[in-house]
């Protein structure tokens, strides 16, 4: 399958595969619950998500370890539509930096773009932003290594 349809594909594969409750990750899971994917395409991922009050700390704000969580998974998002690996990547390195807070039912976007691939090791960069003004909530950018566990969905040349 050639490049420019793989994220289409990726795309809606992984919107399926976030929809979806996998056991023995229970943190992703509720972490993960409403992240809509706006646009994907190669090496790139915009999303939505609305704060649930699950994800507030004692003032009402965004928790950081929620946002470091959310990041992550659309770091991973990122990855699969340049690797079409959708399972397997490990963070490396892992830096972020928060700028400003988000209060609980706020809409925020989350763009992720993969600055570099070499094979199984992917530099990924992720800004968190609130989507009514724009404002900076977080910057992270992360190394991840990846195994070669493929996709379902894609289909891949015979090597006979």
């Amino acid at each position: 399958m050639d490049g420019e349809k793989l994220p289409r594909i990726s795309r809606k594969g992984i919107q399926e595969y976030l929809n979806k409750e996998t056991p023995h990750v229970e943190l992703q899971n509720i972490t993960a619950k409403g992240l809509i994917i706006d646009h994907a395409r190669k090496g790139f991922v915009r999303c939505t998500f609305i704060i649930p009050p699950s994800a507030s700390d004692a003032h009402g704000n965004w928790q950081v370890g929620a946002i470091a969580t959310i990041v992550d998974i659309v770091a991973s998002i990122a990855i699969c539509t340049e690797t079409a690996i959708i399972r397997g990547n490990v963070t490396m390195d892992y830096n972020i930096s928060y700028y400003s807070s988000a209060k609980i039912q706020e809409e925020v976007e989350i763009v992720a773009k993969v600055v570099g691939n070499k094979g199984k090791l992917s530099s990924i960069r992720v800004e968190v932003k609130k989507k009514d003004n724009g404002e900076l909530i977080a910057i992270a950018k992360q190394w991840t290594a990846s195994n070669e566990f493929r996709a379902p969905w894609i289909n891949h040349p015979s090597k006979l």
